[in-house]
């Protein structure tokens, strides 16, 4: 028996059909997703079933047309409601992309990554941020690869602390800038830690109440805000006055 899967007004054209697959009691399940839906339904962004499925039926093969039995359904699933099966294929079952999809999916988190780079990092020298197409030539230079199943942002810190060992890029975290306000009787000992962790100081007046305020790496902020509410229990003030220290315009190509 075949099926024909049709695409409900409204709905866009997407490149293929995802197939969620669930191996259960022996035999293969399978239902038809859009692409762009099954991740918003587990993320639980996407919450009507309709706007998921390409149609609330149950298969043995998707590609083939060829609908699961509603026996075997009742026998293995203890019910034969396609509509509830589907859910709970779509919950547990595996995503299955064709490599044409898979290699657009991995071109998407390359460009992802070095956005992100882009957006973090500067130019030692010049403190100016570079465009995201040197980014990815240098990602490319380096051979980095994508690894699907880490979050984007993970991936983007490896390729800075990658490119820095490499020497493929001269390159930098761009500085957060913070001021610090805390009592007087916290003061010395708060100093000496600032002066000891902060990139550059900018500002250090200490007259009735410390005043800084410091360049630092952006991975130092916790440390700072942690220090400073615990030795002045909570008394204390941690200001972030910019998240990057940046020069106006790009590093040249």
């Amino acid at each position: 028996m075949s099926a024909k899967i049709t695409q409900p007004t409204g709905q866009k054209r997407l490149t293929n059909v995802a197939i969620v697959r669930l191996k259960k009691g022996g035999k293969r399940f399978e239902i038809a997703c859009y692409p762009n839906k099954v991740s918003q339904w587990r993320s639980k962004i996407e919450t009507d079933i309709d706007e998921v499925l390409q149609t609330q039926k149950v298969f043995t093969n998707v590609s083939k047309g060829e609908f699961a039995k509603v026996a075997d359904l009742t026998k293995i699933f203890g019910t034969g409601d396609e509509a509830e099966i589907c859910k709970l294929i779509l919950s547990k079952g595996e995503i299955q992309v064709s490599e044409k999809e898979r290699a657009a999916q991995l071109d998407e988190m390359f460009r992802d990554i070095a956005t992100i780079v882009a957006d973090k990092c500067v130019h030692p020298e010049t403190k100016r941020p570079y465009p995201v197409t040197m980014i990815e030539k240098s990602m490319k230079a380096m051979h980095f690869s994508v690894k699907p199943s880490k979050n984007t942002k993970q991936q983007a810190l490896e390729v800075i602390k990658q490119l820095k060992e490499t020497g493929t890029l001269e390159i930098q975290r761009a500085h957060m800038k913070l001021r610090v306000v805390v009592p007087g009787k916290f003061g010395k000992k708060i100093r000496d830690h600032l002066h000891k962790i902060a990139l550059e100081t900018e500002e250090d007046s200490f007259e009735n109440d410390l005043e800084m305020v410091i360049l630092v790496d952006p991975g130092c902020y916790r440390e700072i805000f942690d220090l400073v509410t615990s030795e002045t229990k909570g008394k204390g003030q941690v200001e972030m006055l910019s998240l990057k220290e940046v020069e106006e315009g790009e590093e040249k190509l």
